[in-house]
Formats: structure tokens, sequence, C-alpha cells
């Protein structure tokens, strides 16, 4: 068993132990994650997000006593986006997923560690965004490398990035515009965890199988890439919808003609 699927088990055993935990002390919800209003599988998940920001608390608490700054995990993030490329690409899967987890809990350190602080800005808010796109990109495109052999692999990668940024595009666009949409499956935790999946099981559950190594991965690239166009289209609607709506309120009646006086004979 190499390193890092032993490490997987271990750390799905703990997190079992402490879902039990959680449930039992009476699950309660965390203030940070209800204000954000995250959520995980359209909500279904929601017990999941809950109970993860628990598990991490004491990592927080840790990380403030430390002084550890939001850059300081923005970057964490953009390192560990960038390391999962490469490992990725060089078929080192397990190791790449790993990248990605710590890339994605970087990126839940950088914002939880901003609003504690009160450090939550626009300058805050462009650089996680922005270093969010770089990290995907760089995961994507690592696993356009590996699957350059297989049928189909690279548009597959190709079509999973193209998606992750349309749903990313339009929120940001419609936020722009003053609608906020944070709707649709495929988001950013969803793909994230899926990702993060592929890489750690692929090479037991095609080795079971019998099937050419990286066709899990290819499969759920094929799950993302439908995903995210499907919530992209949804957003881009749903945006739409309320943007017209807006506009035909906001738009005066034409101004109508002074009536005419009664004409004489």
């Amino acid at each position: 068993m190499k390193p890092p699927f032993a490490l997987f088990l271990t750390v799905v055993a703990l997190a079992l132990v402490s879902m039990l935990a959680y449930a039992l002390r009476g699950h309660d919800r965390d203030a940070d994650a209800d204000r954000k209003g995250s959520q995980f599988l359209l909500g279904f998940g929601d017990f999941l997000v809950h109970w993860f920001m628990w598990a991490l608390s004491p990592a927080e608490r840790l990380f403030l006593l430390l002084g550890l700054t939001p850059d300081f995990f923005n970057f964490a993030g953009l390192f560990c986006g960038l390391a999962s490329g490469i490992l990725i690409g060089l078929g080192w899967l397990e190791w790449g997923g790993l990248a990605i987890a710590l890339g994605g809990v970087a990126d839940i350190f950088d914002g939880r560690i901003a609003r504690a602080r009160k450090l939550a800005s626009p300058y805050g808010t462009f650089i996680d965004s922005t270093l969010d796109r770089f990290v995907e990109v760089f995961a994507f495109l690592g696993f356009v490398v590996y699957l350059r052999a297989a049928p189909l692999g690279p548009f597959l990668a190709s079509a999973a990035l193209a998606g992750s940024l349309l749903v990313s595009y339009t929120r940001a666009r419609g936020e722009s515009l003053g609608v906020t949409c944070k709707e649709g499956l495929m988001q950013r935790a969803e793909r994230l965890v899926l990702t993060f999946l592929a890489c750690m099981l692929d090479a037991p559950v095609t080795g079971a199988a019998g099937w050419a190594p990286g066709t899990l991965v290819g499969g759920v690239l094929a799950l993302i890439a439908v995903g995210t166009f499907i919530t992209a289209a949804h957003r881009t609607i749903w945006i739409s919808a309320r943007l017209r709506s807006a506009d035909g309120a906001t738009v005066a009646p034409p101004p109508q003609d002074p009536p005419r006086a009664a004409s004489r004979k």
C-alpha cells in the first residue's frame, strides 16, 4: 500500500470517529458557515460542512494564536495547487490528491482567519477568488498531461476546466451586476472533493476492476464537465431572469402626450 493511500485510509477512519463525536455532542452549527451560506451537495451535505468546520476549529485557534495571516493561506493554497498539477502530470495521483486536499483546507482557513481578525476587504476577496482559479487551472492541466494517451482524456480534462471557470465566471459577473447566485450542484467544494477522491481511489478501483489506470479519473472528469456546464447554464438563466425583472421594474413608463384641448370649429 502506497504511503499516501495509507494516510488517506487513516484520515477517513479518524474522520468517521470525529463525525460520531460531533453528532453525539449535538452537532452545533458553525456560525461563520451559516453567515456565508456555505452549502455542499445542494444542502444535503450540510452536516458534513458544519462537522468539518468543527473539526478544523482547534487548528484555526492555533493559527490565530500564531498570528498567521490570510495571505499566508492564500499563497500556501496556490503552492499546493501548483504542486498538485505537477504531481498529477507526473502520474503521482495520490500525492497530487493530497496536495488538492491541502489546498482546499488552506482556502478555508484564509477566509476564516480574515473574518476572525476582521481583515475582510475588497483586496482579500479579489486575491482569494483569483488565486482559487489559478489553483483549479493547475490541477486540471495536470489531468490533461496525465491523460494525454487516453482516448478523450485531454478533452475531458479540458472540458472540466472550462466548465469550472464558467461556473465561477457566471457568479462573479452576476455579483458585479448586483445579483448573487450560489445556486448549482457542481460548485468548487464538490469539484475539489471529486478530484481528490479520483486521485486517491483510481489505483485501487481500476486495479480491482481490471481497467486501465486513469479510467476512474476520466469518468470523474466527465462528471465534473457535465455538472459544471449544467451549473453554469442554470446560473446564467437564473441571473438573467433577475436582471431582466429588475430592468422591467426600474424602467420608467414612456412619457404620455399631454391631453389636447377640444378643437373649436
